[in-house]
């Protein structure tokens, strides 16, 4: 096995910078050899070391001699890096093409570099390990929509057939059935609102008012004269709802609803809905399509005697009590539809590099999420939904890295001393870590592995935009002594480290954390382009994060050989021992995090509705004081509505310890206002 000896060296950080759509130049930036260890926690998400590269000419850029001269390890890397942020992999949000596609390729290089599969197959008998891949569903999966046939009867001229996706769209809970009826008018739908507003002449439910009928309900709220709802001073109420709408009419016996957009609404969605945006509440019995406005005034003109467009009817409905409006009984509409789907199915990768010796049974993990947000249906700015992320940085650079790790690691193995003692390792590329760590979280609680086997798990998470030779090694407080044991190797790597003593911080190494398994966590910073468009393969750094990956590799021949096996350490007692804050402000301790923690877990889906729902509560935080609760969904934050998650983060970081936000959130179907006393952050895993 290789010793630790002194090596200084001098490396060269390299980058394309781009102002618009011209490149100005490569940039290059020449390391200072003095190493040293900065203690402290550190908030993953404003950790932006500053930026000391050099732009140089691109007409006089000699990139082949820089690729050269940067070594086997970065040229390497920053291949598979450039490879796996294509738009071929589609930004490898899980349930598609393209992460199927990014979940080959890291196979294949495993299986190439001879490491053994990592899990059973579950379409082979036994528990042997033969399979590279470990399979898990997802809810809330994007559904297919298998039929959809929309048509309209028009007088003396037969029926005409509406075009998808132009015309109309088939809505996520709708069910499979093909029904042709006449039309009904619900306006809004609403059996209850404030000031006795109802949009039932009878609030009493018959039973059979709809039967027979496609019942045609307006999206959102009564509105005024300007197109803004009647019910509130944000965008909607509670009230605009699509599901309770939707139950108001299969309570009525309605054969199928078509819902339009009201028009003249000033917060309305432009455009159809997509099918799986549109999947909230049950799914229903019956056919459930989304018309454009243009289309609704078609079917209003031949339906109703009275010759109403949709901006009439609108008005009708913004004054409420005109009950269920009948229309022509001759003139039908058929619709015929089918969804398929709600699942993602997705998989870890991961493969075996065997020990020997004395700790051949004991093991060492190292991982890092191969998945990244698609075309930001979500955990990205509402804004960028539709646009390709690459997630080059987040998190190509940690998914090259493991593979680079996995063929260093082995050579090392096979250069050893036939009598070493060597422990073996799990290299593991994790799927949906930024839909809430489900990868690793599936791992841990279906392990290939005991917990008490595992020696160290290692986790690489955006290693690709190292500034300043700096690079954050999180987790190094997770075992007794463990900072001491790797402060020679970290001095050794010639880099600035942040050695953050924490094993929480919100990536795949937290659910290890959780499972009482050491950890380790290497990440060089956030940017301006996290979870944008912009994190494209050319704006990594490739000599850093080869420099890092050697770090990686000898951090974890240290826990592969050591023979003295790590002890956990969860940090309660330090915590303990800690001063509390000032008053006023942030635990002095912890340097860096956001300044307060709300300490809810957030809801990862999208849906038609603004806000955020809550999927849990932590103990003694800002929200279990306030009386926050699972299923709630907080829709305005300070008198403002919450859009999604993003927004909240945004939110979080504008206030200080002992802020009180008033907060309104949707409890049991009624809206509760709810001032929330802001706690000092401690930690960062939640929000």
């Amino acid at each position: 096995m290789r010793t630790h000896v002194a090596r200084p060296f001098a490396r060269f950080a390299f980058a394309v910078i781009v102002t618009g759509p011209a490149l100005v130049g490569v940039a290059f930036a020449q390391d200072a050899a003095e190493s040293r260890i900065i203690e402290g926690k550190i908030d993953p998400y404003g950790f932006q070391p500053a930026n000391d590269f050099v732009v140089v000419d691109p007409q006089t850029a000699d990139l082949a001699r820089f690729f050269e001269d940067a070594g086997p390890i970065a040229r390497t890397w920053y291949q598979h890096v450039m490879t796996l942020s294509s738009p071929y992999f589609e930004g490898r949000s899980p349930g598609g093409d393209g992460i199927e596609r990014a979940a080959d390729y890291v196979e294949f290089w495993f299986d190439r570099g001879g490491l053994e599969p990592a899990f059973p197959d579950p379409d082979v008998e036994g528990d042997a390990w033969t399979s590279h891949r470990q399979h898990l569903d997802l809810p809330g999966g994007r559904p297919s929509i298998e039929q959809a046939v929309m048509q309209r009867d028009r007088a003396d001229e037969g029926r005409e057939t509406l075009e998808l996706g132009r015309e109309f769209t088939v809505l996520g809970n709708s069910g499979t059935a093909d029904v042709s009826a006449p039309l009904a008018f619900l306006g809004y739908a609403i059996e209850s609102g404030p000031d006795d507003y109802s949009s039932f002449a009878d609030d009493a439910v018959n039973g059979d008012e709809l039967a027979g009928r496609i019942a045609v309900m307006l999206r959102y709220e009564p509105l005024d004269d300007e197109g803004r709802s009647r019910f509130t001073s944000r965008r909607f109420s509670r009230h605009a709802a699509v599901p309770p709408k939707m139950q108001a009419a299969v309570d009525r016996g309605a054969a199928g609803i078509i819902l339009v957009n009201p028009p003249g609404a000033v917060f309305a969605k432009d455009g159809l809905q997509d099918v799986a945006a549109s999947r909230g509440g049950d799914e229903l019995d019956i056919p459930v399509v989304q018309v454009t406005p243009e289309v609704a005034n078609r079917l209003l003109s031949t339906a109703d005697p009275e010759g109403r467009d949709l901006r009439a009817l609108r008005g009708i409905a913004d004054e409420g009590g005109h009950g269920c409006i009948l229309f022509d009984s001759k003139a039908e509409v058929r619709l015929a539809t089918a969804i398929e789907g709600g699942m993602d199915r997705t998989a870890n990768i991961g493969g075996v590099l065997r020990g020997r010796g004395d700790l051949a049974d004991e093991w060492v993990v190292i991982g890092g999420h191969y998945d990244h947000v698609g075309l930001g249906t979500f955990g990205a700015m509402p804004t960028n939904r539709g646009r390709l992320h690459p997630g080059a940085d987040d998190n190509a650079s940690g998914t090259a890295g493991v593979i680079i790790a996995s063929e260093l690691l082995s050579r090392r193995y096979e250069e050893a001393p036939a009598d070493a003692d060597l422990r073996s390792i799990l290299f593991i590329a994790f799927t949906a870590e930024e839909t809430g760590l489900n990868g690793s979280r599936h791992y841990v609680e279906n392990p290939t592995l005991p917990a008490g086997a595992i020696n160290a798990m290692i986790n690489l998470d955006m290693i690709g935009r190292m500034r300043s030779d700096t690079v954050v090694v999180g987790g190094v407080g997770t075992a007794e002594g463990m900072l001491d044991d790797l402060r020679p190797i970290l001095l050794e790597s010639g880099l600035m480290i942040h050695a953050d003593p924490s094993g929480r911080s919100p990536s795949d190494h937290a659910s290890f954390h959780g499972a009482g398994i050491p950890v380790v966590f290497f990440f060089t910073g956030t940017h301006d382009v996290y979870h944008q468009p912009g994190d494209y393969g050319w704006t990594v750094n490739p000599v850093g994060a080869a420099a890092v990956v050697e770090l990686v590799v000898d951090v974890a021949e240290h826990f592969a050989t050591d023979p003295e096996k790590l002890v956990f350490d969860d940090g309660r007692a330090k915590r303990a021992e800690r001063p509390k804050p000032a008053a006023g402000g942030a635990d002095p301790n912890d340097r860096g995090y956001a300044s307060v923690r709300l300490g809810i877990r957030p809801g990862m889906g999208g849906g038609d509705e603004p806000g955020v729902r809550i999927e849990g509560v932590s103990d003694n935080t800002s929200a279990s004081d306030a009386g926050l609760r699972t299923g709630d969904v907080i829709i305005a934050w300070g008198g403002e509505d919450l859009i999604d998650v993003m927004d909240m983060v945004t939110r979080l970081r504008e206030h200080q310890p002992g802020d009180v936000v008033e907060m309104v959130v949707i409890r049991d179907g009624e809206e509760v206002v709810i001032p929330v006393k802001m706690k000092a952050s401690e930690r960062v895993i939640e929000n």
